[in-house]
């Protein structure tokens, strides 16, 4: 069986694979902390639950439009005008298997074979992997712990080429927890507008965000980007919903119209009851994301007072989302309880073997030498995470 060089080429996802890994030892009855996925521990809130109930008691179990049901495209429509102040027609929107399939249907659609895609490294494991499978070339630029691991004007000014076609951000982002400012994005946005570059705006943490920071849409920091800025979204993180598999883009409607056909094609409509779960979670009380993101900038501060007490390690400011991106460098070339750790990927194995701790190596990322930890579950497991990360450290010799 001949499998294609395109696959043959792909990476699988590290999260998943440390997550694998885990969920191995659990089974063979180990307690494993695992700080690997980027999936909040809350169940759905109760009232979009119902709504789904509702919705497969109501007969909607049939296929709905291949780029979703109109009441979830006027929702999402209506919450950007709300919270951004953007105009979107609802037929501008695009519902999907979740923000990766999203993210996928904007690459096919947009990228021809050797078209450059602009990413700031780093990044969430799946950009360049998604790039690539659609043909294109993912352009890899090296951000610094010094400057918030964000792409400056020069850096993107330096890095467009002739065949650079797109930027990629996310912001707040996966892996590090930083994020732009207004005034940041619009010094990027000049450079976008100078290039003629077209945006993939990753915005899924944007309710995920702690008391002192704002965030900002990217269309909404220059006139003229709308136009050509495609956003990308859904209610995996703020709703506790990763399993319900929606997401969303909201884009130009020569755009919008090209992803509606090729997932028409390729997968027809998300889920139609999940469709209607995602309606419930926009249109109905709010009161839910706050709580969850109280609990985690509960969790977020713990973590950040004590890896501040680590010796040789540190971690951006965590602005958003629910990751900690923890320089380990000066653990690497030591050993640990007998074991030779030299990189990243073999510190995770190592944690995870002696410690029982689960995390993803920052090369998966982009970020040789650290390493993603995600708070993303109880303050108990982090607690119990922490001290052994701790001992673990305490162990290198």
């Amino acid at each position: 069986m001949k499998i294609s060089q395109r696959l043959q080429q792909l990476e699988p996802s590290a999260t998943m694979a440390m997550a694998a890994k885990a969920k191995e030892l659990k089974a063979a009855g180990e307690h494993v902390v695992d700080f690997s996925l980027g999936e909040p521990d809350f169940d759905t809130p109760r009232h979009i639950c119902q709504a789904a109930a509702r919705a497969m008691q109501e007969g909607h179990t049939h296929y709905t439009a291949a780029s979703g049901i109109p009441e979830l495209k006027a929702a999402i429509a209506k919450q950007y005008q709300q919270r951004h102040g953007l105009e979107y027609q609802p037929q501008q929107v695009v519902v999907s298997n979740g923000a990766k399939h999203a993210l996928h249907n904007v690459f096919t659609a947009l990228l021809d074979p050797g078209d450059e895609v602009i990413i700031p490294a780093p990044y969430w494991v799946s950009y360049a992997e998604l790039v690539k499978l659609a043909s294109g070339v993912p352009k890899i630029v090296a951000t610094e712990e010094a400057q918030g691991f964000k792409l400056t004007p020069g850096q993107l000014r330096a890095a467009v080429g002739p065949q650079s076609r797109v930027l990629l951000l996310c912001s707040p982002s996966n892996p590090t927890g930083t994020m732009y400012t207004a005034e940041e994005l619009a010094a990027l946005a000049d450079v976008v507008l100078e290039n003629d570059l077209l945006v993939v705006a990753d915005e899924i943490y944007e309710r995920l965000v702690y008391p002192g920071h704002q965030f900002r849409s990217f269309p909404t920091v220059r006139p003229g980007l709308q136009e050509r800025t495609v956003v990308v979204n859904g209610v995996s993180k703020a709703y506790a919903m990763t399993g319900w598999r929606i997401g969303w883009t909201l884009s130009p409607p020569e755009l919008a119209r090209a992803m509606g056909a090729l997932q028409s094609q390729e997968t027809s409509n998300p889920c139609s009851i999940s469709q209607h779960a995602a309606l419930a979670a926009l249109e109905g009380p709010q009161r839910c994301v706050e709580e969850m993101l109280e609990q985690f900038t509960r969790r977020r501060e713990y973590v950040r007072q004590r890896v501040a007490q680590w010796k040789e390690v540190s971690c951006p400011e965590m602005a958003g989302a629910f990751y900690a991106f923890l320089n380990i460098s000066a653990y690497l070339g030591r050993s640990y309880n007998g074991t030779r750790v030299e990189n990243s990927h073999q510190w995770c194995l190592a944690l995870l073997e002696q410690q029982k701790v689960a995390t993803v190596m920052g090369s998966a990322f982009g970020a040789e030498g650290y390493v993603r930890l995600s708070y993303a579950t109880g303050m108990q497991e982090i607690q119990e995470g922490l001290d052994r990360i701790e001992r673990f450290l305490q162990s290198a010799q």
